[in-house]
């Protein structure tokens, strides 16, 4: 047993003190409206995609957001798989994306036909690199009309897809300057970043559409679920129709104008969400709170770093991350060692171009991407873990 291995788990016991193992990575809390709602949910006989619920967590997500739009969804992949045909992303389309992300980032891309294509990370934020990535367009890109061709593969590249890594936010401004240097739409990838702050905006209204995913181990769930969020109304309108199966409103006639898909949010789902939004922003304090516990405990361990939010954003630190030193640590004898004690610790995603699907995608210099997830691990990040917090 390496010795140092057991100083990390108790350090991680120190802040958890009071907490009985096993410790889930993230855990749900419902200890609110939850029973009242999905209960009156149940009443009504309106459980599906019908029903009171579905457009109150839309408006009351949208007010929370300070966002023009939102629509509710079955899950946060579906979010971003409509959120990429709102942009116009075509078949044989390449659209950039983060190699350090879940693999429903690429997927997403996958499922318009298109290609993803890899981008670094920077280190500050864990997310994608503006710097790098404007550096790297001024050389691969080509203007042809109004599009950008990888002069590569000679795809057009049609657009740009950041992932908030952990709840913690890209430096949105810098990346937005790129893309608008080309053209090319953002689509944030707002799945683990609800209730994060950018330069005082809430993550998921920093680009003109954004995707979020309420899933068990979000920072609020809806059981599944997610939401496209939209700045543009007729867009909205559009991503409506589009989960709704493309039907056509009529008091009687089921008739459909297109491909479109099943992808709305039932209504018993969205009860639950009304309820989970009701307590998110205690839900943040409390894991900012925990985050900041994790920080003070490890400030003197050496060989290890807390992952810190950047200077221009306030996370809501969906997963604890700690970044490791190699030549201190042996990452999966530390995994090994947590899991043993009870700990539930996960290193992260395998690195997107690594998979087998995706090999053959193109991709720029991703040395950074690499190294990040050679070191990072994740640690227990549910909000009642702060001491006194479980009955709050």
């Amino acid at each position: 047993m390496n010795n140092v291995s057991v100083m990390i788990s108790d350090v991680i016991k120190s802040v958890l003190k009071g907490v009985d193992p096993p410790v889930p990575l993230h855990e749900p809390s419902f200890i609110g409206r939850e029973w009242q709602l999905v209960k009156d949910c149940l009443d009504s006989g309106y459980v599906s995609s019908v029903g009171q619920y579905v457009d109150r967590f839309e408006h009351e997500l949208a007010a929370y957001l300070g966002a023009e739009h939102v629509v509710a969804v079955v899950n946060g992949t579906a979010a971003l798989h409509i959120s990429l045909l709102l942009a116009g992303v075509m078949p044989g389309d390449e659209v950039i994306v983060p190699t350090l992300s879940f693999v429903a980032t690429a997927n997403a891309v996958s499922y318009c036909g298109a290609i993803p294509h890899f981008s670094d990370s920077e280190r500050h934020t864990l997310g994608m690199d503006a710097v790098k990535l404007g550096q790297y367009f001024a050389a691969i890109l080509q203007q042809d009309g109004d599009r950008w061709l990888n002069r590569n593969t000679g795809r057009r590249v049609a657009a740009i897809v950041p992932m908030h890594t952990f709840g913690h936010p890209v430096d949105m401004d810098a990346l937005n300057e790129v893309a608008g240097q080309y053209g090319l739409p953002v689509i944030e990838d707002a799945a683990e970043s609800l209730g994060s702050r950018y330069k005082d905006r809430m993550a998921g209204t920093l680009s003109s559409l954004a995707a979020i995913s309420f899933n068990g181990n979000k920072t609020i769930t809806t059981g599944g679920g997610g939401a496209i969020v939209i700045r543009d109304k007729a867009l909205a309108s559009r991503a409506k129709h589009l989960t709704t199966t493309a039907k056509m409103p009529h008091q009687w006639q089921i008739k459909h104008d297109e491909i479109g898909f099943n992808y709305r949010m039932p209504n018993l789902n969205a009860a639950l969400g009304c309820a989970q939004l009701e307590q998110l922003p205690r839900f943040i304090k409390q894991k900012r709170e925990l985050a900041e516990q994790y920080q003070q405990a490890f400030q003197d361990v050496d060989g290890v770093e807390f992952f810190h939010e950047p200077n221009f954003a306030q996370s809501n630190y969906w997963l604890n991350a700690l970044l490791i030193d190699e030549a201190t640590y042996d990452r999966n004898e530390l995994l090994a060692q947590l899991n043993a004690e009870g700990i539930m610790a996960r290193p992260a995603w395998a690195l997107l171009h690594s998979s087998p699907m995706y090999q053959h995608c193109p991709r720029m210099d991703l040395s950074m991407a690499q190294d990040l997830e050679r070191r990072l691990i994740n640690i227990p990040s549910s909000p009642f873990l702060v001491e006194g917090n479980k009955d709050a």
